[in-house]
């Protein structure tokens, strides 16, 4: 249930934000082909590394959008392609999401712990590193009630480390927004948020190319892996 409306919602105060027609229908559409190549045929896909420069930094519509909620220093360090289809379809239960993406392991303390998904070394870093980020979701195809729009729980940014098992009583709890969108809008959410999805109830695909930005280094000889 939508709980608040979406051009009420600020990035502080709610942890979530629309901002509509950051790429405008031609632009969404030129780049859903493009991405396409990367996704062949698969549901979700780490973008890889090359020339996303244009597309991703700062002085991108979509990177000057992360400059300006968590400071000019941001960067992209993470860009999954989402394409939930009939198909490919899944719910998403209610969660945060907890890890980040470093080059190699150094042991710092409150890093931990350490997982490899898809090859890719993750770890789940102090709350404090994921309230400094920002997850933008820039919309290649519209979004209704439908197609599996992201429900995110209004401030539960704040909340710090959730247990799994809690997310849901947690989310709950709170004000919830369902995040509908049109093709070429981004919502841009705090990254520890709590937000859930379920199935898709349409005959049409639902691309998502979500970037996780952030602004500062990580301590203690860690590194991001950014779009290595």
């Amino acid at each position: 249930m939508t709980a608040t409306n979406r051009a009420d919602l600020t990035f502080e105060t709610h942890g979530a934000m629309h901002r509509p027609a950051v790429l405008d229908g031609v632009q969404a559409a030129s780049l859903a082909r493009r991405l396409d190549d990367v996704l062949t045929g698969r549901p979700g896909k780490r973008l890889p590394g090359g020339d996303w420069e244009g597309l991703l930094d700062t002085a991108s519509p979509v990177g000057a959008l992360a400059a300006e909620l968590i400071g000019a220093g941001a960067r992209p360090v993470r860009a999954v392609l989402f394409d939930k289809t009939p198909e490919a379809n899944w719910i998403v239960a209610w969660h945060q999401d907890r890890t980040i993406v470093v080059r190699e392991r150094v042991e710092v303390e409150g890093f931990g712990p350490w997982s490899t998904k898809d090859g890719l070394l993750h770890v789940a870093p102090p709350i404090a590193v994921l309230e400094g980020m920002a997850t933008l979701r820039l919309h290649l195809d519209d979004c209704d009630d439908d197609n599996a729009p992201l429900t995110a729980a209004l401030g539960s940014h704040r909340l710090g480390y959730v247990p799994a098992a809690e997310a849901a009583a947690r989310a709950l709890a709170l004000p919830q927004h369902t995040c509908h969108a049109t093709a070429g809008d981004v919502w841009a959410y705090s990254t520890p948020i709590l937000h859930a999805s379920a199935r898709s109830r349409a005959d049409r695909r639902r691309r998502v190319l979500q970037v996780d930005y952030a602004a500062a280094p990580l301590p203690g000889g860690l590194e991001w892996l950014g779009l290595a």
